[in-house]
This record gives C-alpha cells, structure tokens and sequence, in this order.
C-alpha cells in the first residue's frame, strides 16, 4: 500500500494543501474529481472509488465541507486507504478541534508537519494521536508565544518512548490523581421507509468510544452479558483479537484519552423500527395559479412577494407529521419498552426539486427554515414526548410555488434523532476488570442510540 500524493480539497474544490510522496501529481485530477463530484446532488453520493484516463486511481473520503483526496498508482486494497484518510481527518480533528477548511488553512504548518509524520514515502508511519502529540505540540496560543520569544519548534527532538515499545498507543510514565475509565456505547441506525411507515430495508451499527484516564499500565478485560447480539467486530490496535475470538472477552492496554475501542454490526431478525414516525404527503400539483392574494407568491424566508406566472405556475403543497413511536419501536432499554423516553435532537431536511420557486412553510414545533438558493427546508423539531395525544404532534403544513415542468420524483426527506439510554442491540457489559494495578478505578457506562447517516423517508 503505498500513497503517491494527498490532496485536501474545499467545498468548492479549491485545493487547500497538497502533499507529494512517490512523484508529483498535477492538479487536473482535482480538476476531474471535481467534475465528477459535480453530477451528484448530494456529496456524500460520490463513489469513494474513482479510476482517471492516466491510470491514476483517486480513494477520497468526505468529512464535513472538506474532501481528503488520494492518488494511487497500483492497485491497492481501497479500505486501508479510506482508513487511513480517515484517521487523517481525525488527527485534524483532534489537534484543531475541528477539521474543516477554516481550521486547514489556520494551521498549514501543522498540517504538513503531521502529515510528514504520519506517511513515510506513502506507507503509514505513525498515526497514534498520543505519539503525534508527543512528537508535535497541539496548536495553542502559549505555544505560539513561545515559539515567537524562543524561536524554538513546536516539533520534538526527542522520539516517543511508545515508538519503540510493543504498545506504541501508549504513553510512557502516565500519572492521574484520580483514576477513572468511560464507555460510551453509540449504536447507529440507517434505514429507507416508505410514506405508509413501513421500513424496507434497515442497518444497525455500533462503536464503543472510551475516555481513559488511568495511571500506570493498566490491563483491562471487558465482558459482555450476551456478546452474541453484535457480529462483524473490529477494534483498536490495542485489543488482543485472538481472546476475543476464544471468549469473547475484549481483553486491551488502553491508550490514554479518547479512542474507539470498538465497532460492530447489530444482528436483527428483521427490520429495525424507529422510535418516531415522519408521514409525508407532498404534491407537485399542475394546478396552475390564478394568483396568490392577487398573483402573488410568500417567500417564507424574507416575507416579501413573487409575482406568480399564470401560465407558468402550478401550486403544490406539503403535510409532514411527526410523533413518538411508543412500544412498537425496537429499541431496548434496561426497564424494558422506551414508552416513556424522549426522541431527542429532531431534525428533518427536505431537498425540493429545482421546479420550486417559493415555499410558505409553518410548523406546530419546532423552527423550519426554507433555503431559497439550495431549495431546501430544515426543520429543527427538538424533543418528542411520548404521548397519545394528536395536539403533542409536530405538523409542518405549506405551499409550493412551481414554475415550469414539475419533476416526477417527490423529495427523499432526511430525518435525524436520538434516544439516550437506549439500544438496538440490548447490549449490556457484565465487567471490567482491571490487573496490573492497584488502584480501584471509577468506571462509568452510559448508551445512545441515534439515526445514521442515512435515514431517509420516501414520500
């Protein structure tokens, strides 16, 4: 596996940083990747895998607005290009809090230096956050008045200790007052569905995230009370495989800070059910218009008027509703059936086709925003209570505004949420144990389950 350049692109395809290990790439294949980047409507649509005329391949990953491009030569295992562009952009998102365009173009020199770092002539070299951080100083405004009075670098001149042990993940001589370790349990759901509520195809996916704070050389092992919930796992470097696949147990030395320890696929019998329901009901009529108040048309955003063609015009109209799923949802909690749990963060996008010149838009909760450049409205419902009652359901109710030939297909509507404290799979840690120290650590688990990156409605 070997990387012969990196680009970092813009959400306009502007190239932000460019890296050259085996030759230099020129630029027209951003050029080419950006026109193909151009014929999907949404972004996060383009094939990760692309092939150019020069038999050059491009492996890209999106994260944010910022686009991380990379230029093959040979024919590679694609996967371990992705991951490592993604452990890029995490590193990016570790170091300046956030990786998007703003952040790369504010600390260039950082970005190069652990760019230098992480790839060798195209191979991986070292992309453990805490040997990044003891090689390379986080971006801080003490740092840079240091550097500014001393004319020191913010680069080590010493190597890691962890670079040259077996737990290269590891910091060397770590101490804390108080010792405390967090789970996190992130389970993800993405699912299609159609307007009558009835799910067609689903997917459930989990990560563990952890918070170490723990002195010393800590050993951990981690049981789960039924581990046969959760299938396809992969781990951190740190997670000893072969007891995993004996006993099922994740036995690991943990990093220090913040890791993934683990990710996973949810084994279901059958489909996944939300624990909300979104019903649509759009139409893109050809009822032309004699005229709005007078052959006019609201714009929802400024409120001002658009004259409305007659001949040209047509009006459709939008119902949305949105309520608590109750008992028949699939998610667990650990009293059983999440009846009385909130749907928290509720937020429901809905891309318009170009057909649509103005929209009036109204909703019983929440905020709803129409974007009149994007042809795009985002209604932010917040919290669903759990609740029988008709009046606790948001509705979101308006008028279209269409000009010219209507398209055929109605727009897929994006929804996202969460619950806490629930689960699809059901989840549970029986233990973690702790050898190799003396100390009695605070361990603290909690759960969330949320929609993916993919959920979607079909009217």
């Amino acid at each position: 596996m070997s990387l012969k350049s990196l680009f970092i692109l813009g959400n306009t395809g502007e190239v932000v940083i460019e890296r050259h290990w085996r030759g230099t790439t020129p630029r027209s294949v951003c050029d080419f990747f950006w026109d193909e980047v151009s014929k999907y409507e949404h972004k996060s649509e383009v094939p990760p895998l692309l092939s150019t005329n020069a038999q050059s391949y491009l492996v890209s990953v999106l994260r944010g607005e910022v686009y991380f491009l990379a230029v093959l030569e040979r024919e590679v295992a694609p996967l371990l290009i992705v991951e490592l562009l993604h452990r890029i952009a995490e590193t990016f998102a570790d170091y300046f809090g956030e990786c998007d365009e703003a952040s790369v173009k504010d600390n260039f020199s950082v970005v190069y230096q652990l760019l230098e770092e992480m790839v060798d002539y195209g191979l991986p070299l070292t992309t453990e956050p805490n040997a990044l951080k003891a090689m390379i100083s986080p971006p801080s405004l003490v740092g840079r008045l240091q550097r500014a009075a001393t004319g020191k670098s913010s680069v080590s001149d010493v190597l890691p200790d962890g670079t040259i042990s077996s737990m290269p993940w590891r910091k060397a001589g770590v101490t804390y007052a108080q010792n405390d370790i967090y789970l996190d349990i992130v389970e993800e759901v993405d699912s299609i569905v159609d307007r009558n509520g009835q799910v067609v195809s689903s997917e459930a996916t989990g990560s563990i995230q952890a918070n170490c704070r723990l002195s010393g050389v800590p050993d951990l092992s981690l049981s789960f009370a039924d581990p046969d919930v959760i299938d396809d796992c992969s781990f951190h470097p740190c997670v000893r495989y072969h007891r995993f696949e004996r006993d099922r147990v994740v036995s690991f030395v943990p990093p220090d800070g913040s890791f993934e320890l683990m990710r996973y696929r949810v084994s279901t019998a059958a489909n996944v059910s939300a624990p909300l329901f979104v019903t649509p009901q759009i139409s893109l009529g050809d009822t032309h218009l004699v005229g709005l108040a007078g052959g006019a048309g609201m714009n929802s955003q400024s409120g001002t008027h658009t004259q409305a063609a007659k001949s040209n015009n047509s009006r459709g109209t939008v119902s949305v509703q949105v309520g608590h799923k109750g008992a028949t949802s699939s998610l667990v909690l650990p009293g059983g059936p999440p009846t009385k749990t909130p749907v928290e963060d509720v937020f429901i996008e809905i891309p318009f086709p170009k057909c649509v010149k103005t929209a009036t838009l109204s909703a019983t909760i929440g905020a709803v925003l129409y974007d009149e450049a994007t042809k795009v409205a985002r209604w932010n419902v917040g919290k669903l209570n759990p609740t029988s009652s008709t009046k606790n359901q948001a509705h979101l109710t308006g008028h279209l505004v269409i000009q010219g030939q209507s398209e055929g297909d109605l727009p897929t509507i994006r929804v996202s949420w969460k619950v806490p404290a629930a689960s699809v799979s059901g989840i549970q840690i029986a233990a973690l144990q702790l050898s190799n120290e003396k100390y009695r650590p605070y361990k603290g688990v909690r759960t969330v389950t949320k929609s993916g990156k993919a959920f979607l409605i079909r009217p």
